[in-house]
């Protein structure tokens, strides 16, 4: 039996290849107190890493969700939870470097919308439906890409990926030595384990 609680105190950003990383997650249809201690957990997580943004598929959940406070601090700025977010009305074009909880060590210059409108939940059920800009947009904008099973990699020109290619197979290599040592469970292992979580909320 699938046991929620268990996987909680498991919780750990996932790195690239995670295939996690690469899934498409699903709209959720439910919020129960695991499901806000998952967040509470992510929270825990960003500021330890010291991110300002995770999505719910880089701790391995294939929700429809991330969290954001462009502060990076506990206790400071703004935090939010965005539930089934949906993105839309892009305004503007902006270039800044991004990197990646996921892909820690790499960096890369992005071109995002500098002003988008967000259409999602928060925890408690209310409806947000509220413009971003700048640095905000930013941060939303690179997790919805998560949720769709997206990196910021994927956005960059091939020049510049190859200037990062070595970073990557490092983490590449790592991971498979890491999944052929049994430290990271098998890929099936892991389908199931996203299967399990799809079932219960979504």
């Amino acid at each position: 039996m699938f046991d929620i609680a268990a996987e909680i105190e498991k919780l750990s950003i996932v790195l690239y290849p995670h295939p996690s990383l690469r899934h498409q997650a699903k709209a959720i249809r439910r919020v129960d107190v695991e499901l806000r201690n998952i967040i509470a957990r992510m929270f825990d997580l960003m500021y330890e890493h010291r991110g300002v943004g995770l999505a719910a598929t880089q701790v391995n959940i294939p929700l429809r969700l991330f969290i954001v406070n462009p502060s990076g601090r506990r206790g400071e700025g703004q935090e939010s939870v965005f539930i089934n977010p949906v993105v839309s009305r892009p305004r503007g074009n902006d270039e800044d470097e991004e990197g990646c909880l996921s892909l820690p060590g790499i960096y890369g210059n992005v071109v995002r919308s500098k002003t988008i409108r967000v259409n999602a939940y928060d925890l408690t059920g209310k409806e947000v439906d509220q413009e971003f800009t700048g640095f905000e947009a930013r941060i939303i904008q690179h997790e919805t890409d998560h949720l769709n099973g997206m990196l910021f990699i994927d956005r960059l020109s091939e020049g510049a990926l190859r200037e990062l290619e070595d970073g990557i197979s490092e983490l590449v290599v790592d991971f498979e030595s890491r999944q052929r040592t049994g430290a990271i469970p098998a890929n099936e292992s892991l389908a199931k384990r996203l299967g399990d979580l799809e079932s219960r909320y979504c």
